[in-house]
């Protein structure tokens, strides 16, 4: 899938926001990334390592392990980063390719910001350049080290 932005992240032709945070065979979970503009810090992609549009395609071990990471990444942003809610949402409008987005809400979010792309907009929201990003990814990264799934 030549003209696939996910499957060119996998295979490592583009570069992209912040580290690897977790990756296996059947998964690959990183931060967003806003192309050198700020980030929303906590903004988490999930993405199928194999190329499929929908959740519909999933075999059985992929579903397992996309799971599986779902609740992991969504308790390190609990337990690692204060997350009092953790959004998610998967689309597909934009590019056929399996992903899950797990969008971090922060403690003090005016309820008027409430939802995964709401967030944004608070003008409190905690923001950041690559460094930032790429500090969250690593303590995300430590977390789920030191916290193996039970």
């Amino acid at each position: 899938m030549d003209d696939c932005f996910i499957c060119n992240k996998h295979a490592g032709t583009i570069e992209t926001s912040g580290i690897i945070i977790y990756e296996d065979e059947y998964v690959y979970v990183g931060h967003i990334d806003k192309s050198d503009k700020p980030n929303y810090l906590g903004h988490i992609m999930i993405d199928l390592k194999r190329h499929v549009p929908t959740l519909a395609e999933l075999k059985v071990e992929e579903a397992k392990a996309f799971g599986t990471i779902m609740a992991r990444v969504s308790k390190a942003l609990k337990d690692s980063e204060n997350a009092e809610h953790i959004y998610s949402l998967i689309s597909g409008n934009s590019v056929p390719h399996l992903h899950m987005h797990l969008v971090a809400r922060y403690p003090n979010t005016p309820k008027e910001h409430w939802g995964p792309m709401e967030v944004y907009d608070w003008e409190a929201a905690p923001m950041g350049d690559n460094d930032e990003v790429i500090k969250l990814c690593n303590r995300l990264k430590t977390y789920l080290e030191d916290n193996p799934f039970e």
